[in-house]
């Protein structure tokens, strides 16, 4: 009786890994069963992709609706601690994302240098949650027996689309947002997506309440209409350059009068200030009389 041996690793075909998608603190399926493939640069399969659809980015919406009153809630300083142990997360998986990056076509010194960067923006957040309303809120002068304080409130569930940078925008995009009490979903749309959907497991594993973050991959144009006119969704933070797919959001976004942020950005090494914070926050004024 003969024996038989393995196929040769030529005649056999790969397990890809399905990476799922991120909602509520989980990490199940697109409820329409679809996938795609994420390419290398030369055509080769590496991974299964979660194609995500409306009623995805429904049960998303609700996740972060029912996540946002607590995560607000929180002192800012909690919420410090906790951007600040996602760098310590992303820190400590530094090797994993350089190689997916550089799965995707990164060089490995660019690689290197782009999880270094989203790290240390995350730390950069993390500082700010405890300062930016000192900074920005005020006291202000009027004519009447009142105190009259003007002070800043997160605007409540911020829908992102996601910029092509497959790190470092992403963690630019998400972590003014979250530093300042808001909750996010955010479609990931672009050529790679690996780096967002790995690092749903690291917000996963960073005491990050489940709701807040919320990452969907598949199809911008199946996703950015139903999640721009969907009335629970209080503002847009849109990182692309192309002027024509803010215009759309925005003409969905006037059902409930959406506050959109356009960011078209193409290098983020850089982009890093309070003002991203403040952009998805409302200016809360109130009046206190003095004296009896």
């Amino acid at each position: 009786m003969s024996e038989q041996r393995p196929a040769a690793a030529a005649d056999r075909l790969p397990v890809l890994k399905t990476h799922k998608v991120y909602v509520g603190g989980k990490f199940p399926r697109s409820e329409s069963g679809r996938l795609d493939r994420a390419l290398a640069p030369d055509g080769t399969p590496i991974a299964n992709i979660c194609r995500c659809s409306r009623k995805d980015v429904r049960d998303a919406v609700t996740a972060a609706r029912a996540a946002q009153a607590g995560w607000a809630a929180r002192t800012a300083y909690n919420r410090g601690q906790i951007l600040y142990r996602i760098a310590e997360m992303l820190e400590g998986r530094s090797g994993q994302f350089e190689a997916l990056l550089a799965a995707g076509g990164t060089t490995p010194d660019q690689a290197a240098a782009e999880v270094q960067t989203a790290t240390d923006r995350l730390l950069h957040y993390a500082g700010w949650t405890d300062k930016f309303q000192q900074v920005f809120s005020s006291v202000n002068p009027v004519a009447t027996s009142h105190f009259n304080f003007s002070i800043l409130e997160p605007m409540g569930l911020v829908g992102v689309l996601a910029p092509e940078s497959p790190l470092l925008g992403l963690v630019s995009s998400i972590a003014p947002a979250i530093a300042g009490g808001n909750t996010t979903v955010v479609l990931v749309t672009g050529s790679q997506p690996l780096p967002a959907t790995t690092f749903g497991e690291v917000l996963n594993s960073s005491d990050v309440p489940g709701g807040v973050v919320n990452i969907l991959t598949g199809r911008r144009d199946e996703m950015l209409a139903p999640l721009a006119a969907h009335r629970d969704v209080d503002a847009l933070l849109l990182c692309s350059p192309d002027p024509g797919i803010a215009r759309s959001a925005e003409i969905e976004a006037v059902h409930n009068l959406k506050r959109v942020a356009v960011r078209p950005h193409d290098d983020w090494k850089n982009i890093q200030s309070p003002y991203e914070i403040t952009d998805l926050q409302e200016v809360k004024t109130t009046w206190h009389p003095i004296g009896s």
